[in-house]
């Protein structure tokens, strides 16, 4: 019987992902979001995570968009230790990115980090 491998997330340019949500007008960063947490979810097998439910709270409330970057800097240091690399701690500069607008920012690094879990 085969082994059973993890499923792993798209590669993105972190450059081209803040590029695009600044041409889209910050459509691409609710598509990167729902991307981002359905990867997650199924890279990490944690049922609680809910990549629709987040999408919707990050579009009628938008302050849970600052809660979301600092929810998913942890479970990206979760998915880095789980391919044994060291995880970034880079939650509370999400947090602290998000609070002052640079959400675009937030997308860059964590979409770094998520590349290297994905290319791992």
């Amino acid at each position: 019987m085969a082994e059973q491998k993890d499923p792993k997330g798209k590669v993105r340019s972190p450059a081209f992902v803040i590029i695009l949500a600044i041409i889209t007008c910050g459509i691409y960063y609710l598509i990167w979001i729902y991307n981002v947490a359905k990867e997650l979810k199924l890279f990490l097998n944690k049922e609680d995570l809910n990549p629709g439910l987040d999408l919707l709270l990050c579009i009628v409330c938008p302050p849970f968009a600052i809660y979301w970057v600092y929810k998913y800097g942890q479970l990206i240091d979760e998915a880095l230790e789980k391919v044994k690399l060291k995880p970034e701690d880079n939650a509370t500069l999400y947090l602290v990115l998000a609070i002052f607008g640079f959400i675009v920012v937030d997308m860059a690094i964590m979409q770094s980090s998520l590349n290297k879990v994905w290319s791992a």
